[in-house]
């Protein structure tokens, strides 16, 4: 992970000055840096040699913290990973800017990597979040999105991403078809419990462990899986202020929204849900090798579902 941060800072450089402080700006808050951990795991579980995969690794955290810099703009949000959001403190315009620059030099690092289906998994992949964005737009203030519609979000604007990073980490290393497959489906499972719990969160952590603001998901109008279990399965009365507080973004009623969750048992079926797909993403690495980085994947769909940030 050294590595792969000299790479980023790196490949943060422009002759810009505003694009260098906001790149930097929006790296140096850290973050888990589990997309990137991906592509080394992998390729070192199939025996890489070699550096291009500190280059991959650069390459999916500025697809990541672009999508971060475009989602915070249209989400209004104004905390992230405990600090002010770039768009907070510097406008929408240049994080907006920034995050296509960070898209964009993405891109050029891919070309100089030369694997062509590298390139096909990564530029499928940020297709794929980008639908998964606007997928999301279409639910907001929307109460009766369903699970399912919900999950296809999910799989789209999160999990893709992990599951190109676990990819193109095992298909570098010249792993089997099959071994590639079995990545992708760690990848995806992996992303889809770590939303779902970043959904409990939202509702159950607090703002100093998550790095942002509590009930963000309500003030947007997101019908998460807490609230679509909620309206399928609450009372009359709870459902009549779901969908008001979805539809209206309205996060007066967040302590009476939040009881309601919590009663209903929402929290601990999206919990639920959350350790499923953990255990679907244990199971898909049961082909590799024993060693230590495959009890590091072990260990890592763990911290997923039992994490209070």
């Amino acid at each position: 992970m050294a590595a792969v941060d000299l790479v980023i800072r790196q490949q943060l450089h422009s002759n810009v000055s505003l694009v260098n402080q906001i790149a930097e700006y929006i790296i140096g808050a850290g973050g888990k840096r589990i997309r990137p951990a991906l592509v080394l795991l992998f390729a070192n579980a199939h025996g890489f040699q070699g550096t291009a995969h500190h280059e991959l690794a650069a390459i999916v955290e500025f697809i990541h913290t672009a999508t971060l810099l475009h989602d915070d703009v249209v989400d209004e949000s104004s905390l992230r990973r405990g600090r002010k959001t770039a768009n907070a403190l510097f406008g929408n315009a240049a994080s907006v800017l920034v995050g296509d620059f960070l898209y964009s030099r993405a891109f050029q690092m891919m070309v100089s990597i030369g694997d062509m289906r590298v390139m096909r998994i990564l530029a499928d992949a940020t297709n794929v979040i980008a639908e998964g964005e606007v997928l999301q737009l279409l639910n907001m203030h929307d109460p009766d999105v369903s699970e399912a519609r919900y999950l296809q979000v999910i799989r789209s604007k999160t999990a893709k991403l992990f599951e190109a990073a676990a990819q193109i980490g095992a298909l570098i290393a010249g792993a089997s078809d099959a071994q590639i497959d079995a990545a992708a489906e760690y990848g995806r499972s992996l992303g889809t419990a770590f939303q779902l719990i970043d959904d409990v969160l939202d509702y159950s952590g607090n703002a100093a462990d998550i790095g942002k603001n509590v009930g963000d998901d309500l003030r947007e109008g997101k019908p998460t899986l807490p609230l679509i279990y909620l309206m399928q399965n609450g009372t009359s009365a709870e459902r009549d202020l779901v969908r008001a507080c979805i539809e209206t973004g309205d996060e007066q009623h967040f302590d009476a929204i939040l009881t309601a969750i919590t009663d209903s048992g929402a929290l601990a079926y999206t919990r639920g849900k959350a350790e499923e797909s953990a255990r679907t993403a244990g199971a898909s690495i049961a082909v590799l090798a024993d060693g230590e980085f495959k009890n590091s994947l072990v260990n890592l769909a763990a911290f997923a579902v039992d994490r209070n940030h």
